[in-house]
């Protein structure tokens, strides 16, 4: 299977209603799949991608598997995220200056 970057992972409509239902508590792969219509192993198939991408671990607690939210994949969002807002933020200071400079003259 290949590997996707944490905005292929996320594009899905259906794991991203799966990280939010597991933003409120962990759930067995079993209990996900009730949120949903498509079949179990459709459901698996996504929860091997959120685990892959390091949204999700997945715990065995007796014989069932529990998926709960990690941050690894949310770092790799969040690091993207933060380039941008660090060039804009550039941008408008060095945009401030100018009009700071205009202004006083």
């Amino acid at each position: 299977m290949q590997t996707l970057d944490a905005f292929q992972v996320i594009a899905d409509p259906s794991r991203r209603h799966m990280l939010q239902l597991l933003s409120k508590e962990s759930l067995t792969i079993n209990a996900l799949a009730e949120n949903f219509d498509m079949s179990r192993p459709a459901v698996s198939k996504h929860v091997k991608i959120l685990y892959g991408a390091g949204f999700i671990s997945i715990t065995g607690i007796g014989r069932e598997r529990h998926c709960i939210l990690k941050q690894d994949g949310f770092n790799e969002l969040q690091d993207f995220i933060n380039f941008f807002d660090n060039f804009w933020a550039s941008k408008l200071k060095k945009l401030e200056t100018i009009l700071n400079n205009k202004s006083k003259k």
